[in-house]
Formats: C-alpha cells, structure tokens, sequence
C-alpha cells in the first residue's frame, strides 16, 4: 500500500531515546525544555512563549479555556477544519461560526471571514491548509484593528513561512501538531505558542495541573518543604516529557531535508499530472510564500471522485479527503449561512499520498493510476444517458 503519510523516523531517533533511557529520567525535564528552546528559534521568538504539550488538540483547547468565554460567544473558522477546533470551543463554552473558504486554496481569505463577524466575535481560528499560509497576513491585520482574538491552527505548518515570519507567529496563539501523521512526529505531542508573556505563564501553569511551581527538589529554592503545592487555578496534565521530546529535537533536525524533499514530490506531481483534463492541481504559492507541503490535492467532477478514490485504493493507493466540512456536522448545530465552496470542495477534492518515504517511483505509480482512474470513469459519465 502507498500511504497518504508515513513518519520518517530511524537511527537518530531510535539513538535519542536510547540517550534517555540511559539517563533514567522519562519524564518533563532537561530535554523537553531543550526542544522548547530549538522550536522557539526555529519560530524565531523567545523560549518562554511556547510550551511542549502532549497534542496540537491539547493546545486548541489551551487557546480556547485563555479567551473566559461567555455565553453567546462566538469564534470564527474556516469549515474545513480538523474537528478538535470545533470541540474545544463548544467545550470551552463558545459558539462556532463557520466561514466559507477559497475553492481553490481550500484557505479562508479575509472577505470570507469578515462575512461570518457579529458583535458577538470573540475570536477566530485559522487552519492553515495543507501547509498553505493562506491569507493569513491580512486577517491578523483585521484582527489587530478590531481587538479580535487570532488562534493559529498550525498542525499541517511546521515548516510554513510568509516573507520569512514563521506561520503561527502572526496571531495571538497558535498550536503545532507531532502526532505520527504530521511532517514533525514525537509519537503524540506538540506545541503550544502564546504571544502575550504572562498568557504564556498561565498556558505553562494550566498545562501541568494549574502548579505555579512544580513539586521536587527545585521548589526547595521557595521552601524548605518542596513537597508543598501552589496551585493559583486548576490544571490538567497535557505537559509533553523527555522521551518525545528527544524525538522531537532530531525530527526539528532533519526538518528541513524531510520539507525539501516533500516539494520535489510535489513538483513531480504538477508535472505528471499537468494538462490532465477535467483534474485541477493546488495553485501555485504567492510569492513569498513558503508551503510546508502537507497535503497534495486534486479537485474533479463530483460524480467521479468516489469512483476514483476506489479505483485507487483497488491500484493499493490510499487517498482521502481532509477535512470533512464542519457545518454539516449536528453536533455543532445548524449553520444559518450556505457555504457554497466549502460545499463545492469537499465534493470534488482528493488527498494523494504524499511524505517523503515516497520514491519517484511510487509518485509516478500514483500519477498513472490517477490517469487511468479519471479517464476510465469520466468516459462513464460521458457515455451515460442522460
């Protein structure tokens, strides 16, 4: 089977858990703050305003219990979203409000968001789709001027960038995501970035049981009973610890050759699939731009795509569609909007298999069952009476 992902992990990483494990200490410590340095300059801000926490979803719902919520509260994002956005703001005790998106980035443009604010617009969360910033600086802007809360779902963005500023970083909070699927794998964890210092502090309190000062040897600096608890509010443990961390630094590493690689698969794929009728490929970047390349995706007529996706899977090539539009989703509640390209997008779009565990090969396998998927089912369609 070709994957639609597949981490690339191997001898340095399996090296940097045999380091821990050495070291008999599992847990939150050295290495965990050690990521937390590494990923900070890689953002290009200071350690202290990001947390290792043990899921991007953790971190949404991080984001979404700093904004108090009331009743009434509204928080806009983009219907093609991963679902844990949607959760943690009903969880939080928000209303989402879902906005339409470009039909051919699969991103929200300002317009698109600016149509879904009411007076009761708290915040706005923004996915950046497969990798792709999107128009991302021209919402922060919007929502600098309005006072508007702007979260950053950069799970698909490790490695993203606009004129050279790290997506994630033009907002207030933004979250990265290492699950096994993502560009950037620890196993499970990520990454949790708070613009505002003593937001910051609260996230790094709430993620480790609401503690202002961990219990151990270190607290015996504050007292002589370093056993005791200062708990200012309650917490949870979503806290990330040293064994994935120690992953983590490696994949953050090689993270530039495992991107580098991802778009020689996706140039290979515009060349491959350039001029096959009735298939439209992701646009090209803006300039500027820099794309992490976590999805690759193709749109076609609505009436095929499910043929063809099993036409693939028959040819051992998984391929899905992310993500499934929110607003149809009744837990939710009911969109009063119609999202017409939301709508028109998750009817023709498909994700093609795309990590750099792939062969020129295996692109090339992949580009010719395509081919012969569409070109055998849009001769049925043709050819049916009408």
């Amino acid at each position: 089977m070709i994957n639609l992902f597949q981490p690339q992990v191997g001898a340095e990483e399996l090296q940097a858990v045999a380091e821990v494990f050495d070291d008999h200490w599992l847990g939150h410590g050295p290495r965990t703050k050690a990521f937390e340095a590494a990923f900070a300059d890689h953002l290009g801000v200071a350690p202290e305003h990001v947390v290792f926490i043990n899921s991007g979803t953790s971190g949404l719902f991080l984001a979404t219990e700093l904004l108090d919520l009331e009743e009434g509260d509204e928080i806009v994002l983009p219907s093609l979203s991963f679902l844990a956005a949607a959760n943690a703001i009903v969880t939080s005790g928000g209303r989402p409000v879902f906005c339409d998106v470009d039909p051919r980035t699969l991103n929200p443009t300002l317009e698109d968001v600016e149509r879904a604010f009411t007076d009761r617009t708290k915040a706005v969360v923004i996915l950046h789709y497969g990798g792709y910033p999107g128009d991302i600086v021209r919402i922060a802007e919007r929502c600098r001027e309005l006072g508007i809360t702007l979260i950053e779902d950069s799970a698909c963005s490790v490695a993203s960038r606009v004129d050279g500023k790290a997506v994630g970083t033009f907002g207030d909070l933004a979250m990265w995501s290492f699950d096994a699927m993502k560009v950037l794998v620890t196993g499970d964890g990520g990454m949790i970035y708070v613009k505002d210092p003593e937001q910051a502090a609260r996230v790094r309190r709430l993620a480790y049981h609401g503690l202002a000062q961990a219990s151990g040897f270190g607290y015996a600096k504050v007292s002589a009973r370093w056993w005791e608890l200062d708990i200012p509010e309650p917490g949870r443990r979503v806290i990330g610890n040293d064994l994935t961390a120690a992953i983590g630094s490696v994949q953050l590493r090689r993270l530039p050759e495992m991107v580098t690689r991802r778009k020689e698969i996706v140039a290979l794929y515009d060349q491959e699939l350039a001029g096959l009728e009735g298939v439209l490929t992701p646009p090209e970047l803006p300039e500027g731009h820099e794309s992490t390349h976590y999805f690759y995706w193709v749109q076609m007529d609505p009436r095929i795509r499910d043929q063809v996706a099993g036409d693939l899977l028959a040819d051992d090539i998984y391929t899905t569609f992310r993500y499934a539009p929110l607003h149809k989703v009744p837990a939710y509640g009911t969109s009063p909007t119609e999202l017409p390209a939301s709508d028109w997008v998750s009817d023709r779009t498909l994700c093609l298999p795309l990590h750099p565990g792939l062969s020129d090969a295996d692109v090339l396998t992949v580009a010719a069952s395509l081919r012969k998927a569409v070109a055998g089912r849009t001769a049925e369609v043709t050819d049916a009476p009408h």
